[in-house]
């Protein structure tokens, strides 16, 4: 006689299952990039996920690099043997505010059809928004296995300053992947920083960690529309444009003059170098707005008071020198009108300015 089905028996066993389930993604913690649509049914994207309001930008901000990095074009590409292959890191000027794919710097370098080596020049965007050295070392780690024959690292001082390491948010909610980088490649990370978010074994199961499930499952989503209409951000018809006015004001992150190494983040910089090893690497000072506009004689910008700036640079010179680094300083080349809404965000003509002032450096560093 077919014995009644319990419901409560049902409802058990179904908890029971759901809880063995959990307990299995805590201990396993699967890479969720293996199963992204990206490079699959979606072409990838060429910059990394990062966006704010996703319904109109078909894109968002999450913080699994196997998932950012599945979605990027440069995860769907076998390297071809005529392929000269450029990664650039750096902040949202190099990720591309207010620009689209075609305009940042890897689209025009793309443009100019360069050949190195007798190669064709293709350069991939890893850059992302929020200054940090640590956030690009993250970035620069995880880009190195895609085989790069030349690194460009384009970085400002804002990026330097100790207090900035850890709090970016990709570096906040990757402690794993920063305690990795500081056993392999010496990076200095403090064994109690409190900017990082630190799961729990609870933390990292389905139901603990389906923040960032969930993430991964919209990024799937978002990708029906950016495939059909290539919107990766928000374009406003109007922006407010970067200041070029200030308060008679020469202060920088409780820093005082003069500034000296042991206030900056160098570390991070060797670590940076540690990682990319025997493969060539361009260190770029990024171009920013010079502004002449009220109190200009303090203040290069709203980012920097001169003092700091021209320490840096003298810093970052003396450095490169010691250490046999390539170093370009690019810092001036932009005029003012060619920035928009940052005293670092160029526009498509300022972009192209820097793409044909590198170009020259990319072909000497073909090895």
């Amino acid at each position: 006689m077919k014995q009644p089905i319990k419901p409560l028996n049902v409802l058990i066993k179904g908890l029971l299952l759901f809880l063995l389930f959990n307990l299995v993604i805590a201990a396993w913690q699967p890479s969720v990039g293996q199963f992204s649509l990206y490079n699959a049914i979606y072409p990838g994207r060429e910059r990394l996920p990062f966006g704010e309001n996703p319904k109109q930008s078909y894109n968002l901000s999450l913080f699994d690099l196997d998932a950012m990095f599945a979605s990027h074009v440069i995860a769907g590409i076998n390297k071809a043997d005529s392929e000269f292959r450029i990664i650039i890191v750096g902040d949202s000027s190099v990720w591309g505010t207010l620009l689209k794919p075609e305009e940042t710097l890897a689209g025009q370098l793309n443009a100019d059809n360069l050949t190195a080596c007798g190669k064709n020049v293709r350069a991939y965007n890893l850059g992302y928004p929020t200054i940090s050295l640590t956030k690009d070392v993250m970035l620069l780690s995880y880009g190195m296995q895609y085989d790069p024959d030349l690194v460009i690292w384009m970085t400002t001082l804002d990026a330097f300053p100790l207090d900035k390491q850890t709090s970016t948010p990709l570096v906040a909610n990757n402690e794993e992947k920063a305690r990795e980088l500081a056993s392999n490649y010496q990076l200095r990370v403090d064994a109690d920083d409190s900017n990082f978010e630190v799961k729990s074994f609870w933390e990292k199961t389905f139901i603990g960690d389906r923040r960032a499930w969930a993430d991964f499952f919209r990024l799937q989503i978002y990708g029906v529309m950016w495939s059909a209409t290539g919107i990766d951000q928000v374009y406003p018809a109007d922006y407010e444009k970067a200041q070029t006015d200030f308060e008679a004001d020469d202060s920088y992150h409780d820093l005082t003059a003069p500034l000296t190494e042991d206030q900056l983040a160098v570390n991070a910089l060797e670590a940076g170098f540690n990682v990319v090893g025997e493969t060539p690497m361009l260190l770029i000072n990024e171009p920013m707005l010079i502004s002449s506009g009220a109190n200009s004689d303090i203040r290069y910008n709203f980012f920097y008071p001169r003092w700091a700036y021209e320490d840096y640079r003298e810093i970052m010179t003396t450095l490169s020198q010691q250490n046999g680094w390539t170093y370009v300083d690019l810092w001036d080349i932009v005029p003012a009108n060619e920035f928009t809404n940052s005293a670092i965000h160029l526009t498509p003509v300022g972009e192209n300015m820097l793409a044909e002032n590198l170009a020259p450096y990319i072909l000497e560093n073909c090895k």
